[in-house]
């Protein structure tokens, strides 16, 4: 495989569709491993690294939705375009909940797909492109220690942190001034099978500014975005 192309992992056990769909995505220049069922799936993603998987969700052996969250176990970066016959609101969400990014029902418009597929992978590059965060970061009068699970707060108090608060804490400072969604969240600090309330995230957050805030109702650090996640900024 050349060096330069990106490679999507094509699962769909539709011969003629996928043979259409492998043929189009190599034709915009996209190195395209198939797997025609589940298992398949899962033993391609084990041996090869990908930049996206576009996954159908009616599959022999393994359907879609147990890929998906099977993948996210240990892949919670890459990228999963789900394709569906099923266009219920409630499938939608089952599929984005399990780990997909997104999620496009059949018959769909071929250059929508290839729109999204885009979409997707220069995203996960941005997010790749992002650097580390050292063990101590310091914003306004605070001072984190990852490694020692620590905090100094505006006051100069130091304060023990719990593990999920640092897990949040490390997701909401690496997308600084990006809105992370609640769906991003519990990828990354809660798994995948157990799904906190809004409430909860929201605790997390009013913790935050109780310790680092000046001012915790009006916040310069820790913000709440009403139907879609929280964002961490710094001036």
């Amino acid at each position: 495989m050349q060096e330069n192309k990106l490679s999507i992992l094509l699962v769909e056990d539709e011969e003629h569709l996928h043979e259409a769909l492998k043929l189009n995505l190599e034709m915009e220049g996209y190195e395209i491993t198939s797997a025609y069922d589940g298992a398949e799936a899962l033993q391609a993603v084990q041996k090869e690294y990908f930049n996206l998987i576009i996954l159908d969700v009616m599959l022999p052996e393994l359907d879609g939705i147990v890929v998906c969250e099977t993948v996210r176990l240990n892949n919670p970066d890459l990228p999963i375009l789900i394709l569906s016959a099923k266009n219920s609101s409630a499938d939608r969400v089952l599929g984005l909940k399990k780990g997909a990014d997104d999620y496009l029902t059949k018959p769909f418009n071929l250059e929508e797909l290839l729109l999204r597929v885009n979409k997707l992978i220069k995203k996960s590059e941005r997010m790749s492109a992002k650097q580390p965060l050292s063990e101590v970061y310091i914003f306004g009068k605070n001072k984190i220690d990852f490694k020692a699970s620590e905090a100094t707060t505006k006051n100069g108090e130091t304060i023990t942190l719990t593990k999920k608060e640092i897990m949040l804490l490390k997701l909401l400072i690496e997308n600084k001034n990006e809105v992370v969604t609640r769906e991003k969240i519990l990828q990354a600090v809660w798994g995948y099978n157990v799904y906190p309330t809004t409430r909860t995230i929201d605790n997390f957050i009013l913790n935050f500014r109780r310790y680092f805030e000046e001012d915790s109702r009006n916040p310069d650090f820790f913000h709440s975005v009403r139907g879609v996640g929280y964002k961490f900024t710094t001036t």
